[in-house]
């Protein structure tokens, strides 16, 4: 007994360091890292060099669906509730008829690939319909793609919202397949349960996120314990929630969010130890799916499973998007990366195990046809997703360069933090720029002796400066602090040839740069100028055409004021649509338009043929010569 415990412990461990240590690889060649870790579950299985045999569907489901809720509560936490405000709309559309869309679909190309019925050709759809939080995350936050803020959030959004919805429907289709439901019946089950259970986890979900920032800025705790009694109230959520019909996953994401835009106790800390317990779930997650599947039977799925993949990339994900996107404004190269960016991942898996649990006849085929085409999905788009992002010209560069920040938390309710930065070489203060009096630091170690700030001298690159200051300020001291960042081609491009303050009348920013403005009597300055032009929401990168030339948002403040703006002469390739697909809306209806005015003016009688008077005869003689 003891030995069988400690080799289950040995083989746990093992493979979560191994996991560990192969995601160098993902960091050095780019791949995406749910594809090492499943690597590392598939090796460890029975057809790998581990022959570990696993396959109980019922503790890989319970093992996945914990982790999946610790992975949405941090995504919650992590997403702020200004950029849920401004990509609330798009985000939560794709989430909801987004992955109905996709689902239906699928399942036409289920259908038709696997000669499956509509019950299990749609519950194929519905569970390859939600995109992977924990890839998205990686490849976005970790993998160094800088996108507009509305992009990024609306991406981010989605995929932590959308992964409820799938589970839903996927639970919701295969008690129907098991039951032989009728279609009408389904129907309507469908959206009265589904309208239940979203209304319950999001009324609970804000409920549990209150009681979490309650309990934590009310109960005087051990440090190490304020991480504990959030994950396990998190956890709590989600099983009570469930309990009581309700959706869990989604009052856990909702709970996440409530308290991570609230004034948190410890919340560096809380923030540390979730980052460290979300990769654990992730590892746990994908571990654990992948000692359940069998790749020896992946080639009798092989071909109908790689038809749907690229029925659901080509075709199923571009268009649900594209449908979803119209209203909101999205250019075309938005509106195509969005739909490229729509890997599946453990949630799929997670949710093939569904069909294993019920006994459904087509059970087996069903996971092992889904696992190939997530396999697909991160081999296919996984690897892309950066050389796409370039080429379309929607990588913002980076206004400052890396910054070595430690944030200490402060005891009781203070509203100062402990900074502790590491200064850059080349970081403007080790140039020698003077630094704000509110921005003095309370100790300097340099060389690993602590110096005295009266006779520290200049600030040399190496140094760790210990800094008192209020939250607001950290953002102003990044800049400081940070290694400088190089302006390169592709920077002026994007950012404009010339850097204009924002409060700079735009009446004498044309007449200085020699452009016409649409109202010569325009008394806005340039920052107001784009403002409204943007409806109150301008983000870096914006650009408006004005007379010839380009303003470009270059910086906004945290009210989102435009504090920077560019000016380029000449209009951008980058600004310029490179696909012929994914119209907006107003592209759609300019071409009506268009459309509209050649009818008119091919039905419009041609005009009466203009005759000169007939000029008399002169005698000649009268003629002039």
């Amino acid at each position: 007994m003891i030995e069988a415990m400690n080799l289950a412990i040995l083989v746990a461990a093992g493979l979560i360091a191994l996991s560990v240590f192969t995601s160098l690889i993902s960091f050095r060649v780019g791949a995406p890292l749910l594809l090492v870790f499943l690597a590392v579950g598939l090796g460890a299985g029975e057809d790998g060099i581990g022959k570990i045999h696993f396959d109980n569907a019922p503790a890989a489901y319970f093992i996945g669906s914990v982790a999946l809720a610790l992975i949405l509560f941090d995504s919650g936490f992590e997403t702020r509730l200004q950029s849920f405000r401004a990509a609330a709309a798009p985000a939560l559309t794709l989430a909801t008829a987004g992955v109905l869309l996709t689902t239906g679909l699928v399942a036409v190309a289920a259908r038709w690939a696997f000669g499956f019925g509509w019950y299990e050709s749609l519950l194929t759809g519905a569970i390859v319909s939600s995109t992977d939080a924990a890839a998205v995350f990686f490849l976005l936050r970790v993998g160094g793609i800088t996108l507009r803020d509305r992009m990024r959030s609306t991406l981010e959004i989605e995929s932590g919202s959308n992964d409820p919805i799938a589970i839903f429907l996927t639970l919701a289709l295969v008690e129907a397949a098991r039951l032989g439901t009728g279609a009408e019946t389904l129907t309507w089950s469908l959206a009265t349960t589904f309208l239940l259970q979203a209304g319950i986890g999001i009324a609970l979900g804000l409920a549990g996120g209150f009681m979490i920032v309650r309990v934590i800025n009310r109960v005087s705790l051990d440090p190490g314990l304020y991480p504990v009694i959030v994950l396990s109230l998190a956890l709590l959520i989600f099983a009570a929630t469930g309990m009581v019909e309700g959706s869990g996953f989604i009052a856990v994401y909702v709970a996440g969010m409530v308290a991570g835009n609230a004034r948190l106790r410890a919340s560096a800390l809380l923030r540390r130890f979730q980052s460290g317990m979300t990769w654990l779930a992730q590892i746990c997650m994908f571990l654990t799916l992948g000692l359940l599947a069998t790749p020896s039977q992946f080639p009798a799925v092989a071909l109908p499973a790689l038809a749907v993949a690229l029925a659901l990339t080509f075709v199923a994900r571009p268009i649900a998007v594209w449908l979803c996107l119209l209203p909101y404004g999205f250019s075309r190269n938005e509106t195509t990366f969005v739909a490229w960016v729509g890997l599946r991942g453990a949630v799929s898996i997670l949710l093939a195990i569904l069909p294993l649990i019920a006994q459904l006849p087509d059970g087996r085929m069903i996971f092992n046809g889904v696992f190939v085409v997530v396999i697909v999905s991160l081999l296919l788009q996984g690897w892309t997703i950066r050389p796409l992002a370039k080429w379309l010209g929607l990588i913002v560069p980076p206004r400052i360069g890396p910054v070595d920040r430690v944030e200490l938390e402060l005891p009781g309710r203070a509203n100062h933090e402990l900074v502790v930065y590491r200064i850059a070489a080349q970081s403007p203060v080790a140039r020698g720029e003077r630094i704000p009096r509110w921005a003095r630091p309370a100790l300097i170690v340099r060389d690993g002796q602590s110096v005295d700030i009266h006779h520290a001298g200049r600030l040399q690159g190496g140094d760790q400066v210990y800094i008192f200051t209020p939250p607001q300020q950290v953002r102003l001291l990044d800049r400081l602090f940070a290694t400088p960042t190089r302006l390169a081609e592709d920077d002026r491009d994007f950012f404009g040839d010339f850097t204009l303050n924002a409060e700079a009348p735009l009446a004498e920013v044309a007449e200085s740069y020699g452009f016409a403005l649409p109202d010569p009597a325009e008394t806005r300055t340039t920052g107001a100028f784009l403002q409204d032009a943007f409806g109150g929401r301008a983000e870096i990168g914006d650009r408006l055409p004005v007379g010839g030339v380009e303003l470009i948002v270059r910086a906004v403040d945290d009210e989102n004021e435009v504090t920077e703006v560019g000016l380029a002469l000449e209009p951008s390739r980058g600004a310029q649509p490179k696909l012929p697909v994914f119209q907006n809306l107003s592209e759609i209806a300019a071409w009506f338009r268009h459309r509209m005015r050649e009818r008119r003016a091919r039905r419009a009688p041609p005009p009466a043929a203009v005759t000169e008077p007939p000029v008399p005869d002169t005698p000649e003689a009268d003629r002039p010569e």
